[in-house]
């Protein structure tokens, strides 16, 4: 049996990995030694479930596959591949009587095909164009990657102080290949964040992969992130490779982790140590090389003294942890963040508002903002739709009761202190930067610092 196991090697983008399924030993000898001369990882496989069971193990770029494999057809075989590995590119490698059905796996998914006897020559290029190929995708990718982090980061900009700091956290942590937590209330920008760190780090070209724990009941939440085997419960009526197996290579998004439920915590804790896992109903373990990133709105601390979440999971979780603040503890970025979300929705829905009046501009400020950043962009999108003028005011806000009028302090502070708050919050909300806010209320910025820190603003 002629098996390599390159899952060990390095993963670089100079070599590419190629698999070759073929019933004769002399043909994957000469496809051995013709591709790994033009510099390929070659790995062989014998028969239809060898090569079944390589490519739900190991990533490949390219598959060359015999249309007769003994007893065995390749394209019967073609289906299980792309199905396991949905990125292979498979070519076709055929006598010339069967043309017609290279043809057929071609119309089935495969890229190419290659009549027997081929050249070396001939092998080498029907791999070099399938590589080429995928790389122009992963470059298409990448430009469309390129154009939404343009707009992501200019939603991660901040004037807040606490907000940069997070930011730039952040980006140093990108660049190690280590577990990264985020918390913070719901709608503060968790998953954009997660987002923007994958972006930063050394694994940008690899797939980003998102986990939603409250969306899964705890029967199927083990399925979706680790996958199962056809047969495994009911409703399983074919092979799914999981979250884990899609993220090979990048990095794996784990929305709300406090939420995992109880007893699927230690296979989680275990794949984090180990990186290996089993998918549900198969006894096969597995290797990931994925990247953690998780995310949570509840107090972990909290969770494991009630005994809802695992000690060692919180402290394997909390390698790197970054506190996103609340919007209301950031007001100087609501009017800013206002502003771009209303730029974009006039450009996406084509309407005439252009801006903000005072009345609106007032209500923004004043309104505390409990659905944090993304109960903003909501009503700012609510707000475009629904205005047929020039400036949207405070009507087509509807914020309710939830608006403090800032200029008339409409609820009456009851002491000096409050007084003075409730005016640091109206000025900051109404500057550009922290030093026009201190030059407006005529003090210096670490005097402005000290005061904010001191009522929360």
């Amino acid at each position: 049996m002629e098996t390599e196991h390159p899952s060990t090697r390095p993963k670089t983008q100079a070599r590419a990995r190629v698999l070759v399924v073929d019933d004769e030993a002399a043909i994957r000898k000469t496809f051995r030694y013709c591709l790994e001369d033009a510099g390929c990882d070659v790995t062989c496989a014998e028969s239809a479930e060898l090569a079944e069971n390589l490519v739900q193990r190991v990533v490949f770029d390219v598959c060359l596959l015999d249309l007769k494999l003994g007893n065995a057809s390749g394209i019967e075989l073609l289906p299980a591949l792309r199905a396991a590995a949905p990125w292979l590119r498979v070519v076709m490698v055929t006598a010339h009587s069967s043309i017609d059905n290279a043809v057929e796996a071609m119309r089935a998914g495969a890229s190419d095909y290659l009549v027997k006897p081929c050249s070396c020559e001939q092998l080498r290029l029907a791999v070099d164009r399938q590589i080429s190929a995928q790389r122009l995708e992963l470059r298409l990718e990448q430009l469309e990657r390129a154009v939404g982090a343009d707009e992501a980061d200019d939603a991660l900009a901040s004037r807040s102080p606490a907000m940069r700091q997070v930011v730039e956290t952040a980006r140093s942590a990108a660049s190690v290949d280590v577990t990264v937590l985020l918390l913070g209330e719901s709608g503060t920008g968790k998953g954009m964040l997660a987002r923007a760190i994958h972006r930063w780090s050394k694994r940008a070209n690899g797939p980003f992969v998102t986990v939603n724990a409250p969306s899964l009941s705890p029967a199927l939440f083990e399925s979706e992130l680790f996958g199962h085997r056809r047969g495994a419960f009911t409703g399983a009526v074919q092979n799914a490779p999981g979250r884990v197996s899609q993220a090979d290579g990048g990095t794996l998004f784990l929305d709300e982790v406090g939420d995992v439920p109880m007893d699927l915590q230690p296979k989680l804790l275990r794949f984090m140590q180990d990186r290996e896992y089993e998918r549900v109903g198969d006894p096969v373990t597995r290797r990931a090389d994925v990247r953690l990133v998780a995310a949570t709105n509840h107090d972990l601390t909290q969770r494991v003294a009630d005994g809802a979440f695992r000690e060692d999971l919180l402290y394997r979780l909390n390698v790197i942890s970054l506190r996103l603040p609340a919007l209301r503890e950031r007001p100087e970025d609501i009017l800013p963040l206002a502003e771009r979300f209303l730029t974009g929705f006039v450009h996406e829905h084509g309407r005439i508002a252009r801006g903000f009046g005072d009345s609106a501009r007032n209500a923004l400020a004043g309104y505390g903002w409990p659905g944090n950043v993304r109960e903003l962009r909501n009503v700012i999108e609510r707000a475009s739709i629904l205005c047929n003028e020039t400036q949207i005011e405070a009507r087509h806000l509807a914020l309710g009761d939830g608006v403090v009028p800032a200029p008339a302090f409409a609820f009456m502070p009851q002491t000096l202190e409050d007084l003075e708050r409730v005016h640091i919050q109206t000025v900051l909300a109404r500057s550009d930067t922290l030093e026009h806010a201190a030059q407006t209320l005529g003090i210096d910025v670490s005097t402005l610092y000290r005061k904010r820190k001191r009522y929360g603003v």
